[in-house]
């Protein structure tokens, strides 16, 4: 019986020796498995889809030939333009033969002068790039916003290679959500002034929101001086009104009423060259996003912004449809898509503190809409959009003013 149950014991208990091979050969076995092959390509899209961007896709192509397949068919994608590109030797010529033109270029250029070189800057931004002899031997000004990737179409620059956001997105074929954003925006303005703009675009102007401030003063700072309470912009006297004919909105009290040193000062002549400069820009944006709305047609959604977040542009799915299926309005001489006739409400508040403590002195909010555009679809939407353009603290800003007496505006066609 004794002996029965050493037996027994023996076979329960397996020898060290064959304990150990057992538990090798499975690590060898597990080591040799690649746990990422064992996801399926619907989790990996969507972890690419979470990376968005596209030189951290760029380096995913070359892990394996796997990833290479499934990066294209990424939906989610944001492009980040890492710089600008410009002859500087095109620029003196151009700057050169300006001196000959008399004093209404002059005058143009005081007026517009902050924002016509990065309007210029943008004017390669989707078309195709060129090789560095032909940016050396050219007499025009060729700059051009690029990103640097793994994709063709590269401008070797200093030694470093760049390329355009036309090739970069060129493989990408299921692309649903685009985000392309400017290393800065393109209106140069003083140090303290506010100035934003949202624009929706078809294939032209649907709507535009523009929200500025003479100065901004952050919350523990010094408080405004009677002299700029009093509703007295410190500003230069820049541009002219711009063919503006302005009215009272309708308004039965006085909240919100523009008081005359708006006039006399240069207030209402600078809300002017804020609002043309930031119709130009959204309209050179449209223009130069043709290329990329005709390759991919699956995109639902683009957007266009800036570092900075000076000005938004933003297309939807069926103002994407429409570009493609009704011929672009535009100037090829200045680049843009034209401006039809607007019809514009704006607000006003010589002095408007938010909550959090930030004022804005000479805060206008500008909301513009194609003439053409109902009389009712204006009245019933004009508050309500124009409201909720900005991000916070903005937005609290807009809906302030919004309350404020309404001003009328209108401008032709440019």
């Amino acid at each position: 019986m004794s002996s029965l149950r050493l037996d027994l014991t023996s076979k329960i208990y397996p020898e060290p020796d064959s304990l150990f091979s057992l538990n090798s050969a499975s690590i060898s076995t597990s080591c040799c498995i690649d746990h990422f092959d064992r996801l399926p390509d619907s989790l990996l899209l969507l972890i690419f889809n979470k990376i968005g961007d596209v030189k951290a896709l760029g380096r995913c192509c070359v892990v394996s030939r796997r990833f290479h397949c499934l990066v294209p068919q990424v939906e989610n994608v944001v492009v980040r333009v890492d710089c600008v590109i410009s002859d500087d030797e095109s620029s003196s010529s151009s700057s050169s033969s300006g001196k000959s033109r008399g004093p209404f270029f002059n005058i143009f250029r005081f007026v517009f002068g902050g924002i016509v070189k990065p309007l210029q800057a943008l004017g390669q931004f989707l078309g195709q790039t060129r090789p560095s002899s032909s940016l050396a031997s050219s007499s025009s000004s060729t700059s051009s916003l690029a990103v640097g990737t793994e994709e063709d179409g590269e401008i070797d620059q200093g030694g470093v290679t760049h390329h355009s956001p036309t090739q970069v997105l060129k493989n990408f074929n299921e692309i649903r959500f685009l985000r392309i954003e400017l290393p800065s925006g393109e209106l140069g303005i003083d140090d303290g002034v506010l100035l934003k703009w949202r624009a929706d675009f078809g294939s032209t102007l649907d709507n535009c929101v523009i929200l500025g401030a003479s100065s901004v003063i952050h919350p523990g700072s010094i408080k405004p001086s009677i002299a700029q309470d009093n509703g007295t912009d410190i500003a230069q006297d820049n541009g002219t009104d711009g063919g503006f004919c302005i009215g009272n909105g309708g308004a039965s009290d006085d909240n919100g009423s523009i008081p005359e040193s708006f006039y006399t000062n240069g207030g209402l002549k600078l809300r002017v060259v804020w609002t043309i400069s930031s119709l130009i820009a959204a309209s050179a944006r449209h223009y130069l996003l043709q290329p990329i709305i005709a390759d991919h047609k699956t995109l639902d959604s683009l957007v266009l912004t800036d570092a900075d977040g000076q000005g938004v542009l933003c297309m939807n799915k069926d103002q994407l449809e429409e570009l493609r299926v009704k011929p672009l309005s535009a100037s090829s001489a200045s680049k843009r898509t034209l401006v039809p006739a607007l019809n514009m409400r704006l607000w006003y508040a010589t002095h408007l503190e938010l909550p959090n403590g930030l004022i804005l002195k000479g805060a206008t909010l500008v909301a513009i809409r194609p003439s053409e555009q109902s009389a009712a679809k204006k009245d019933v939407s004009d508050c309500s959009w124009a409201s909720t353009a900005f991000e916070e603290p903005y937005r609290t800003a807009a809906k302030m003013l919004v309350k404020r007496r309404t001003y009328c505006l209108e401008m032709n066609s440019f």
